[in-house]
């Protein structure tokens, strides 16, 4: 059983203050990539923590929040060209 899920989560709020609110939050929860896009490992309880905190600062109509859920195998895959590696690391439970 997977302890953590890792998600991509990359965001589109054309508001400065909603967006800087929107990004302090998801530095609880994750590691910033590029100013919108955020790579988080997380449990299913976070996730939807992290999802309602999202959902209280976000204007629907206006922002878009979009969640990509990756593999153990598509985790592996990530590649990077520039900056410092970010660690990709996703903890496994046996019972």
């Amino acid at each position: 059983m997977v302890a953590g899920q890792f998600v991509v989560v990359a965001y589109d709020v054309p508001d400065d203050r909603r967006r800087e609110r929107l990004h302090k939050a998801l530095l609880n929860y994750g590691t910033p990539v590029q100013y919108s896009l955020f790579e988080c490992l997380a449990d299913e309880e976070e996730l939807k923590r992290m999802k309602k905190q999202v959902q209280r600062i976000i204007k629907p109509r206006l922002d878009h929040v979009r969640y990509y859920y990756l593999c153990k195998a598509c985790v592996k895959r990530i590649e990077s060209t520039l900056g410092p590696e970010v660690a990709h690391e996703v903890e496994v439970l046996v019972v």
